[in-house]
Order: structure tokens, then sequence, then C-alpha cells
């Protein structure tokens, strides 16, 4: 089995669940409050530990309890904690959630230490990363750091799937490097100019990906399902009807799964059902890393 590297950011939720989101200026009583583990990349990271992945994660995290308690939780996972660092400045990543009785959430984040992870962080990673090892990436830590692991990576012959999260313009000259983009309706958009609203117009959006050099486009649509689009593939990959708690990490279990099933040398289209259904059992259930799925519950 391949190994599974992923680049990211760690943060502490909180949140708070109430039966709607408050519109500006307004304050709503009676919620209920969780904290508990997240961050993209900690999310991702963590799903496909869960999923029997061998993983490996890289992220910066404060001198501070938040960061303590993250690194706990990722060696609880399985996961290699070797290149998880302590920034002596920043404290850990932080995002205050707040998620309604239909399970739609509203996020703000502030970074912390995950705003500090830079190049030089990353080489000892990236030393041992072999080709044909998945390396999974997204937006939560410099748009700088981003980019230049993705091409070094690259240069290594590993995969790289991007799940270009948050929503963030990129250079069309970084898109060469990626083998898998995995973009939500929103950030497909942003990506291309494509309002995806169904499967015409995510047809549209992802033949525009594909044209700047990404072999497999996926995009999530909740749900729906994936859009699978590649040489041979153009289709829609159907999720499972559940009754959804909190839609917090959907998509990053979404891509731990998909790098699972990837490393099992699943193929595209298996490997999306797979994390179509990690996907749908997340939203059963509250939390980030929490709701992340095990193997037999898929």
């Amino acid at each position: 089995m391949s190994a599974i590297f992923v680049i990211g950011s760690s943060n502490t939720d909180m949140v708070i669940r109430s039966d709607k989101l408050p519109a500006p200026g307004e304050t709503i009583l009676g919620g209920e409050f969780l904290m508990t583990a997240g961050g993209k990349g900690a999310n991702q990271a963590v799903a496909a530990a869960k999923l029997g992945g061998k993983v490996t994660f890289a992220c910066k995290v404060g001198d501070d309890i938040f960061g303590r308690q993250a690194l706990q939780g990722f060696q609880q996972a399985g996961i290699n904690t070797e290149f998880v660092l302590t920034d002596p400045v920043y404290p850990s990543g932080v995002a205050l959630i707040l998620v309604d009785g239909k399970g739609e959430n509203s996020i703000a984040v502030a970074p912390g230490a995950n705003g500090a992870l830079d190049i030089d962080d990353l080489e000892k990673v990236i030393e041992q990363i072999k080709k044909g090892d998945i390396v999974l990436i997204q937006l939560e830590i410099p748009i700088p750091t981003v980019a230049h692991a993705i091409k070094r990576c690259h240069d290594k012959g590993a995969r790289v799937i991007l799940n270009p999260a948050p929503a963030s313009l990129l250079d069309d000259s970084l898109f060469r490097f990626v083998d898998i983009i995995t973009p939500n309706e929103t950030e497909a958009e942003l990506l291309t100019g494509i309002k995806v609203t169904g499967l015409q117009s995510a047809a549209e959006a992802a033949l525009i990906l594909q044209r700047k050099g990404i072999a497999h486009v996926i995009i999530t649509m909740g749900p729906k399902g994936a859009y699978l689009h590649n040489t041979s593939l153009k289709t829609m990959i159907p999720s499972v009807s559940v009754v959804a708690v909190d839609s917090t990490a959907a998509g990053d279990v979404f891509n731990g799964a998909l790098a699972v099933a990837l490393t099992e040398n699943q193929d595209m289209e298996q490997a999306v059902l797979f994390a179509c259904k990690a996907a749908a059992v997340s939203v059963t259930r509250m939390g980030a890393q929490a709701s992340a799925p095990l193997r037999h519950e898929l």
C-alpha cells in the first residue's frame, strides 16, 4: 500500500448548534456548545487514518493546550506525527462554527500557527515522499507554501490531490502539477467562472479545469454526490441518502477517504463512490474529526 502524506492545517473547532444561523446583528439563545478537533488538513489526515490509510501529517500548531491536544489526537488515530511542528510565537488555529437545524454551517477561522507554516518547514517531510505516494493538500495554509509543496511533491513522483478549500484564486500555472482536484460547487465556480448548479454546469466547469492540465476533476456536490471528469469518464457518482446533522467536515472526510481508496488501487470511479459513502456517514453526526467513520461503517 502506498503512503498518504497530508500537508495542511490543524484547528480547534468551537461549535454552537442552534435552530437557525443568526442574521447580521442578531443574537440567538438556546444553542448547544461543542469543542472538537478540526482543521481541514487534520480532518483529512484523521479521516484517512480511521479508514486504514498509512498517514503522515505535516502541520504547525501553537505551544498551547490546543496544540498539545491536537498532537495527542493525531497519535491516537495512528498518524505519524514526526512532522507536526510547534510554533514558538503563534497560537494554535481556532475555528468558530455555527450549525443550524438542517446541518448547514457558517465558519470563521483564525489561522494562528497555520499561517506560519512555510516552505522550509516542509523540506524534511517532502524528502520522505516516494514515487506513487498520495499527497493531499488544502488551502488553510499560506498559498506560497501550498504551491511549493505541490511542485516538489509532483517532482518526487507522488500523486497530488488538491482540495482547493477554503475557496481561493490560484495561479493557473500550478494546475499542471496537480493530478486530482476536488472542489465543491462554490470553489469550482471561483476557479472556472461557471456557476455549478447541476450535471451540465459541473461538466462545463470540469472541462475548464481539465484543460488547465488536471487529469482528474471531482466536483463534490453535497447530497447529490460527486461529478467525476477525466479522459475516459464523465459521470455523476451518487451519494447515499442520509439525514444530515452536521456537514462541517464532509468534504474533508471525502478527501481522506479518496486518498485511502487510491492507495488500495481502487479505480477512480470506485474511489469516488467510496469517498461519497464516507462523507455520507460523517454528516449524520456532530463534529469534524469525531464524525469521520471507521472502515466497517461504510
